[in-house]
Formats: structure tokens, C-alpha cells, sequence
């Protein structure tokens, strides 16, 4: 029988202790991959990605789910996705995707993408006098992602103070407003086929000490994709993010229409519980890449 290893965090976990700054929810994808997995005869068994205990050898494959976490500790992880040797998704998408100078990247390759102004360490940030936000460019979620208005330059300097204290790269975006009215779009792809749709309402409007499990769950419905969403979402996985086993692109609408928000191609929630039979097509999609 084939074994497969769904890489975790304790954050995601039953029964594991909680922690605010990384993630307080559980990864309700992962029993429903066990058990489609295991109508394919294949064992699927969640594992910690930094636990130093697994056996990641034994494993034919392992597929990156919800390391959560991982910002704060990415070279580690790096180190961890390059040691493997069958690793979904695959390790150059891994390590391009979980740095958000992407979205540079993809804008010189002439796709829309929300604009971003890249302030590095040691660099003084420029605001865009609208409403904003900054947020790191290595990092998951909201976590310490904040919005400011125009008149509140000094708070936001200080933000991205502290960001650059920790030694990270500080993303400055003017705040798309319709996030607030309509959300973002979230196209959920599985073996590189449009799978089903998501809503995603404003996180940014509420305190972080708020945007809890409870919280996310609630900003998430199912949406009907629109036809020319699925088509740029389409445009954006081609090349080297062709047939991915997984991937969401977020999206939000724009005057100009739809600009991308994020590329999410590491640790996505997929969602799978919204669609009937996405959890089925995630497993054949992993079940595609073992040898």
C-alpha cells in the first residue's frame, strides 16, 4: 500500500494547543483527504512538518498541507521542502510562491496584480495617501497584516518598523475597497483543473486579537465563479505552475477588473468541504504524483 504524508503544523491539529499568532484553527481538510485517500488504497497520515521524530523516507510522497507557522521560522522550512525528495507541491513553487516579491514578478510578466510597493529592511516606506495596508512579504493569512488610513502615516511607519526588526520585507498596498462589500475570489484548482469557488470577506476590518478560527470560518462562503475570474486564473497557473496537484489564486475586483491579490500554491485551505466531491478530486490529483 502507498503511503502518503499530509504535512501539518501542532497548530492545525485536534486537541493541539492554541496559538493565536499562528493560525487558531483546525485544517478540516485533512480527515477528509485520509479517508478519500483511502478509498484509493493509499494511507494517508497527517504529519508534523517540523517534527524531528517522522520518518519523512518512509513516506512515497509528502504533500505540503497546513504548515502553518512557517513564516516565522522560513529558512527551517526551506531546509525542510528541499530535503524532501517527493514533495507536492514541488519545491521551486514552494519556495517562489511563499515570497510575495511574486507579485512583481508576475506584474513584469504582464499580468494585473494589485499594486505593491516592495520597502525593504533599512528602507524608509512610501504611503499611497489612500487607505492601505502593509503586511509582510513572507507570511500566512492576515497574520500581522494591518490596514491604516491616509492620516495615519506615523502608526504605519511604526508597523513597518517592526516588521524590519524582525528582518522582513514590508509589502505596502492600497486597500481594495470592494473587499469590504463583495470580498475576494478564491479559485480553488486541483490537478491544475478550476475545481469550485470561494467568498472571502474583509479580514482587515476587525482587531487581530479577533481574527480567530470561529472568525475565518465565518468570512467564507461559496461563491459561483465568474467566467472571466476563472479565465485570469487560468492565465496565471500556466508555465511552471502548469498541472499543479493543488492551488488557489485570490483575486478581487477592481474598476480595472480582476487584479490578483495572492498566488497560494504552499499551505491553501482548500475548501474541500464546500464542493461535493473536490475532496474526491484532491485525492486522485495526489494520487497522480505517486511513483
Amino acid at each position: 500500500m502507498s503511503r502518503v504524508a499530509l504535512a501539518t503544523s501542532r497548530f492545525a491539529l485536534p486537541g493541539a494547543a492554541r496559538d493565536l499568532a499562528l493560525e487558531s484553527h483546525l485544517d478540516v481538510d485533512l480527515p477528509l483527504l485520509v479517508t478519500e485517500l483511502g478509498t484509493l488504497g493509499i494511507e494517508a497520515r497527517p504529519e508534523v512538518w517540523d517534527d524531528d521524530q517522522v520518518d519523512w523516507e518512509s513516506y512515497d510522497l509528502v504533500v505540503v498541507r497546513s504548515t502553518w507557522g512557517y513564516a516565522n521560522v522560513y529558512e527551517k522550512f526551506l531546509a525542510w521542502a528541499h530535503a524532501r525528495a517527493r514533495l507536492v507541491n514541488p519545491y521551486d513553487v514552494i519556495e517562489y510562491s511563499s515570497d510575495k516579491h511574486y507579485l512583481g514578478d508576475l506584474k513584469n510578466q504582464g499580468f494585473p496584480v494589485i499594486e505593491t510597493v516592495f520597502c525593504e529592511v533599512g528602507e524608509e516606506p512610501v504611503f499611497p495617501g489612500v487607505t492601505f495596508v502593509v503586511k509582510p512579504a513572507i507570511g500566512a493569512g492576515s497574520i500581522d497584516a494591518e490596514r491604516f488610513e491616509a492620516p495615519d502615516e506615523a502608526v504605519a511607519r511604526e508597523h513597518v518598523a517592526r516588521l524590519h526588526a524582525s528582518g522582513r520585507c514590508a509589502l505596502i498596498q492600497p486597500y481594495v475597497e470592494s473587499i469590504d462589500e463583495h470580498g475576494e475570489r478564491a479559485l480553488i484548482f486541483l490537478d491544475g483543473e478550476f475545481s469550485h469557488a470561494m467568498t472571502k470577506q474583509a479580514h482587515l476590518n476587525v482587531a487581530p486579537e479577533d481574527r480567530d478560527g470561529a472568525f475565518r470560518t465565518r468570512q467564507m462562503s461559496r461563491a459561483e465563479a465568474e467566467p472571466d475570474a476563472i479565465d485570469l486564473a487560468r492565465q496565471l497557473l500556466t508555465g511552471r505552475f502548469s498541472g499543479l496537484t493543488y492551488g488557489r489564486v485570490d483575486l478581487v475586483a477592481t474598476p480595472a477588473g480582476w487584479k490578483l491579490m495572492e498566488l497560494e500554491l504552499v499551505e491553501p485551505a482548500l475548501y474541500l468541504s464546500f464542493d461535493e466531491g473536490a475532496a474526491a478530486r484532491a485525492a486522485r490529483a495526489i494520487a497522480q504524483q505517486i511513483c
